[in-house]
């Protein structure tokens, strides 16, 4: 097992399949995605049934209420354009952060790459907090963000509102990242007012998503790329895109995780 790091964030890691994986091989590859952030495993050319043992092999499985299953795996959902008049929106994020317990980590499989375009794009919010004025990052000890669901459909008694701590201490690496999600997620900062709230929000969210703080994906046959939610948060661009897009994604719990 080999992880070649990359900049400025996500480690290639060869050795390893998805389908072959065994406890040394998890426990190693959760401290590379603490360390890394992203993890991209290149040839794997797996199945749903593949993918899915390599997520419980990480912890219990978490789905976002409100996606579309996989017709045959519905602890899987469907990311796509395929079918779509226009292309999906999407904006820097950090997966189902409305919940008081998020997934820990997310992972894609490639199962149809486009010809040109469709790229995932990665942010190292290690690096944003590092990077932070201190002025800027003192201000935001012990604030936390109300994260509100937006653009699912929830049924009564599932949860639609968290907070969270801005500032967030990894359980693994015990690196503090800034656990940030898309602006309209992001109800408010607490102890500042309406106004500041959503200015501060809005400078944090460009500062973690500057290019040089931004690794790039470019999708080939046979990806499985995984993250940790705990310390990147992601974002596809679907500008430019020629041909289908179709990726399969599964999360596992925090709960677990660690």
């Amino acid at each position: 097992m080999h992880a070649n790091a990359l900049t400025p964030l996500g480690a290639e890691v060869t050795g390893i399949r998805v389908d072959t994986l065994d406890a040394p091989a998890v426990q190693w590859m959760r401290t590379v995605l603490a360390e890394h952030g992203v993890v991209i495993l290149r040839d794997q050319q797996v199945d749903d049934d593949a993918l899915l043992r390599f997520l419980k092999s990480f912890g219990d499985i978490q789905f976002t209420v409100g996606e579309t299953p996989v017709s045959t795996h519905p602890d899987l959902n469907v990311v796509t354009n395929v079918g779509r008049s226009r292309p999906p929106r999407s904006t820097f994020h950090v997966d189902t952060s409305y919940v008081r317990t998020p997934p820990a980590y997310t992972a894609l499989r490639a199962v149809t790459v486009p010809e040109e375009g469709g790229q995932t794009l990665f942010s190292n919010q290690y690096r944003a907090h590092d990077t932070l004025p201190d002025n800027i990052r003192d201000g935001l000890v012990g604030r936390v963000v109300t994260h509100v669901a937006t653009g699912v459909t929830l049924t009564d008694g599932q949860e639609s509102a968290a907070e969270h701590p801005v500032l967030h201490r990894h359980p693994v690496s015990g690196r503090t990242s800034l656990y940030l999600s898309a602006l309209q997620r992001c109800a408010s900062l607490s102890g500042m007012s309406a106004d500041q709230s959503a200015e501060t929000l809005s400078y944090l969210l460009a500062f973690s998503t500057r290019v040089d703080n931004v690794l790039r994906h470019h999708w080939a046959p046979g990806d499985v790329v995984m993250w940790d939610n705990r310390c990147v948060m992601h974002c596809a661009d679907h500008s430019g895109v020629v041909g289908d897009r179709v990726l399969h994604r599964g999360m596992v719990s925090d709960a677990a995780a660690c």
